[in-house]
């Protein structure tokens, strides 16, 4: 192995935004940072900024974030979260990947991994990459263009070199080796989750108080919906399963609650059953989902996405499509809603749910359970730990592995 036996394994993280910008691949990065810092690693994240520095780790002890300074007109422009980082980017990528024993690429359609893989390869520094989506099916054409662009010149090159590929599913597994990832360094991997903040609230009154915080009807059932407010979220199309529910002789018998950036400029989106709260922070977050009482994703190629996680450690019933990304985790189907993108049939198990309190129970106990039991943070982190291991050592893993347990899919693991 590189690292020598006289000091703490050094792992540089790299990712495109970090907290406190507000997404699931930087929430997923600092868990990771913080939780290897916790066993005894040095970490160091590449990051973008809108200065160029260095934090000080007291957001997360043990761990320093280098940001270079980026432009984030894409992001705030056409909703693209893309940042465009200064030439200063290559440099840090160069110096903290020759500081590394290993370097962990989060997706290879940035900047900063581009940067990283480069620099990984000048200084002769491993590097694994988790590659978290597939092809993004934007609306634009441009958009769809340049990414084909990118995964053929820049991510051709990171997946071929890269040591392990890490991904959640079935779905991008295939997608990675397509775009050049060797076969036998592909592995199942799932994210962690925080089950200490995201969990059930404690009671009617704790809910209640959720509630009021954020100005939310106590007397209706609220259906959540966290991410972009982009149609490859189905942002559009959950605000079309509401109308057509609002529709019928009964109506829609539940309120829909939008957490995430886009809405601006939607005026004519803010109507009765409707409520925007913008991008929140974690902590925030984790009580706006024990404010509400379904949790509904009706998004597209993403497999299983943080915020299902969140949202079932946070113990709500979880309505979302029925992407082949879910086959490894074995989800009992009689209490996770997973159907086809279709505006009816998303109104349809909503109403259902909406009209039916001992459903809703059944299902959030069984998603608690299920979050509790696979997607505990400290062993992702053990797990992060042994694989850096094998590829500092050039043992070869070709068995697909998930967070504590390399041989049994999610549902065995319970």
């Amino acid at each position: 192995m590189r690292t020598p036996p006289e000091r703490p394994l050094r792992v540089l993280l790299v990712c495109h935004y970090y907290p406190p910008h507000v997404g699931g691949i930087e929430n997923v990065v600092r868990h990771e940072a913080l939780h290897l810092a916790r066993r005894g690693a040095e970490v160091t994240v590449l990051t973008s900024g809108s200065r160029s520095g260095t934090d000080d780790g007291s957001d997360a002890p043990g761990v320093r974030v280098v940001r270079v300074a980026a432009w984030n007109g894409a992001e705030e422009r056409a909703s693209v979260p893309f940042p465009v980082l200064s030439p200063r980017l290559l440099f840090a990528a160069l110096r903290w990947a020759r500081w590394a024993d290993v370097v962990h690429v989060h997706d290879c359609l940035y900047m900063t991994s581009w940067a990283a893989g480069l620099a990984g390869a000048a200084t002769r520094t491993p590097h694994v990459l988790t590659q978290h989506i597939a092809l993004v099916e934007h609306p634009s054409a441009l958009v769809r263009g340049v990414q084909r662009a990118v995964y053929a010149v820049a991510g051709r090159g990171l997946l071929r070199r890269a040591g392990r590929v890490l991904v959640l599913n079935s779905a991008v597994a295939a997608f990675a080796v397509e775009q050049g990832a060797r076969p036998e360094t592909v592995c199942h991997f799932a994210n962690g989750v925080d089950t200490e903040l995201f969990h059930p609230a404690g009671s009617g009154a704790d809910r209640d108080r959720a509630r009021e915080r954020f100005a939310l009807p106590k007397d209706r059932v609220l259906v959540l919906f966290v991410g972009r407010l982009v149609p490859k979220k189905g942002y559009d199309l959950l605000l079309a399963a509401a109308e057509s529910a609002a529709g019928t002789a009964a109506g829609p018998g539940f309120d829909v609650v939008f957490v995430g950036d886009g809405h601006e400029g939607r005026a004519e989106e803010d109507r009765p059953g409707v409520h925007h709260l913008g991008a929140l922070p974690p902590d925030a977050l984790a009580e706006v989902y024990r404010a509400c009482d379904v949790f509904a994703l009706p998004s597209t190629a993403e497999g299983f996405p943080l915020t299902v996680q969140e949202a079932m450690a946070s113990g709500l019933p979880v309505v979302t499509t029925d992407d082949p990304g879910y086959a490894p985790y074995e989800l009992d189907r009689d209490h996770v809603t997973l159907l086809p993108r279709d505006v009816e049939a998303v109104r349809g198990a909503l109403t259902a749910l909406a009209g039916d309190l001992r459903a809703r129970g059944r299902a959030g106990d069984y998603s608690r359970r299920y979050a509790v039991a696979g997607f505990a943070w400290e062993e992702h982190a053990n797990a992060l730990l042994r694989l850096y291991g094998d590829v500092l050592g050039g043992v070869p893993q070709t068995t697909p592995a998930g967070p504590g347990d390399r041989e049994r899919t999610p549902a065995e693991a319970r």
